[in-house]
């Protein structure tokens, strides 16, 4: 408890529960979102006291609960409700805002994925970064895995988010194993996908070049490629050959949990002059003052009672 504020480590909902401290926020071993990763989420940042893209975020979080044949006891509003509780109740300016929904557990014996009770929860937490600003200052280390490829788009669909990352933590040991901080996996044709949790951009002769397939559909990824068009930089959605990584004269990874993060190094190659590059803090700068600009932010009422 901080300031006498239950919530201010962090704030939950279930439907068992209702909204909880985020330490007391329980699910049932039962379900098959924990015993077969049969899930799908998504995941809105807040700052400076709103939330960024939330639209967005619910609209793509419905589409993949579509795509998994899931449907939730509760609607559209009373999800962005229950994430707007959950923000007010924590007192968090800056946040990680989970929705997620799970295969849930059937009746008594049953197996059948279609005849599951759907579940829902939602967690706000401090908002977390997957490269803190100070070591973005520096640049990150960026690996291209070798041992292990994508699991491929008709296995699992990576434009649903979800919690099958067996193949990205594979990738993500085997760049600390060769010194990296971050790692990309390439897809069996051997093209650049994405890695743990982020989008991948090059910049190549002054454009931004990010993969098209074997993604997910960032909703940083789209801030920055509609950035970079009101920028007047070039950009290329399409496949990027692993071999691409050789020519790029900056590179930067992006996700909702860290924004715009540089890259300067690939493959112990130094990007530059080994700082983070210009077209990169550009685009970095453009997309933290974005979270002030009112077409793409939902306030948060912290005074409801």
């Amino acid at each position: 408890m901080t300031d006498g504020n239950p919530y201010a480590r962090g704030c939950a909902w279930t439907h068992a529960d209702g909204f909880v401290p985020i330490r007391e926020a329980k699910m049932s071993l039962l379900d098959a979102g924990f015993s077969r990763s049969d899930v799908t989420y998504d995941v809105v940042a807040v700052w400076n006291g709103q939330f960024f893209r939330l639209q967005e975020h619910l609209d793509r979080f419905e589409r993949s609960m579509d795509r998994l044949h899931m449907n939730l006891r509760v609607d559209r509003d009373e999800i962005e409700g229950i994430l707007h509780e959950c923000v007010r109740r924590s007192g968090l300016r800056e946040a990680y805002v989970d929705m997620i929904a799970t295969r849930g557990w059937p009746g008594r014996g049953g197996r059948d994925p279609w005849t599951f009770k759907n579940q829902f929860y939602a967690y706000a937490i401090p908002y977390l970064w997957i490269v803190e600003p100070d070591d973005q200052e520096v640049g990150s280390h960026l690996v291209i895995a070798r041992d292990t490829v994508r699991i491929p788009e008709a296995s699992v669909d990576p434009t649903v988010k979800n919690f099958h990352w067996g193949d990205l933590t594979r990738g993500a040991f085997e760049a600390h194993d060769r010194g990296g901080t971050v790692a990309v996996l390439p897809d069996l044709d051997g093209n650049l996908t994405e890695g743990p949790g982020f989008n991948v951009f090059l910049v190549i002769e002054g454009e931004l070049h990010t993969p098209d397939s074997g993604v997910l559909q960032g909703l940083t990824r789209r801030t920055i490629l509609e950035l970079a068009e009101e920028h007047g930089l070039g950009t290329h959605v399409a496949p990027v050959p692993v071999g691409e990584a050789a020519r790029a004269e900056e590179a930067f990874i992006t996700s909702t949990a860290g924004g715009v993060m540089p890259v300067t190094m690939i493959d112990g190659r130094t990007l530059g002059d080994g700082q983070p590059g210009p077209i990169t803090l550009r685009l970095r700068q453009a997309y933290w003052d974005a979270h002030d600009n009112s077409r793409w932010t939902t306030p948060i009422n912290y005074d409801v009672t």
